[in-house]
């Protein structure tokens, strides 16, 4: 949940620096999260850029799961109250809502970020805003935690391969097959 937080508009790259810092400085739980000084905790998510905001999301997401009781208490909610209950969060937007979803409470959303998104641009699919495309890929696929997991990866791996302007005729081969 912290990577979901830390990933907005940067590159995992930098995202992974972070979490080390935050592993090696034992703050990678909501509790540690929650004690630890906000300056210290900005300056451990440095290589996430945005560090100041980044801090601030994660200590009111930390607040937030510890009063709500956990993970395992979030996991016997419905994903619809969940999502809107990570939406009225400051600083998480739909992507880290579904991500969170996805990844952590194991719910079948599909998460839609650059990748998906050029993914349809490339094929000539207008897919419109955020819900929209999600909408498309989720009619489109059985509903299936692991199954938008590992299609959401080939999203990702062809996006670094051919999501590029040069290459966007190799995407409708893709989608074709």
């Amino acid at each position: 949940m912290v990577g979901a937080i830390l990933t907005q508009n940067t590159a995992w790259t930098n995202v992974e620096k972070a979490l080390a810092n935050l592993r090696l400085s034992a703050a990678m739980n909501p509790k540690q999260i929650i004690k630890m000084p906000s300056k210290r905790l900005a300056a451990l998510i440095r290589p996430a850029g945005y560090f100041n905001q980044k801090a601030k999301k994660l200590k009111i997401f930390s607040h937030w799961l510890v009063k709500s009781g956990g993970l395992r208490s979030l996991k016997s909610l419905p994903t619809s109250q969940l999502r809107t209950k990570l939406l009225s969060l400051w600083g998480i937007g739909p992507e880290t809502a579904d991500s969170i979803l996805l990844y952590a409470l194991e719910r079948p959303v599909f998460v839609v970020d650059a990748y998906p998104r050029r993914l349809c641009s490339a094929a000539g699919i207008d897919a419109g805003d955020y819900g929209s495309c999600q909408r498309y890929f989720e009619s489109r696929l059985p509903r299936s935690r692991k199954l938008f997991n590992e299609y959401h990866a080939l999203i990702v791996a062809w996006g670094k391969l051919y999501g590029n302007k040069k290459t966007r005729g190799e995407a409708l081969n893709l989608v074709r097959a």
